[in-house]
């Protein structure tokens, strides 16, 4: 299974899309400060995630989310949890 997910920065107050196939070494890469981006964010808390069954699929909606350009768009997708819910069922 591929994610798509939001990550949170409360240092920066700033969000970061990206997707992935393992949720939890891609968080624990992001707060290991490793990227220049993402290291002056740290600590990153896990807002949102989609599942998806290929690679491709996940990819397509980062871009879809990006093209947003909308911390609006984000905030509203991050808080309606019925989304998350109808996406991916549970947390790992």
């Amino acid at each position: 299974m591929f994610y798509t997910y939001i990550l949170w920065s409360a240092t920066k107050n700033i969000y970061y899309v990206g997707h992935t196939h393992n949720l939890v070494q891609c968080l624990k890469y992001h707060n290991s400060g490793r990227a220049n981006y993402i290291k002056r964010g740290k600590p990153w808390t896990l807002l949102y995630y989609e599942g998806y069954k290929t690679k491709s699929e996940a990819a397509n909606r980062e871009r879809e989310i990006k093209k947003r350009k909308s911390k609006k768009f984000i905030q509203d997708l991050v808080s309606n949890k019925s989304i998350m819910v109808q996406t991916f069922p549970s947390r790992p």
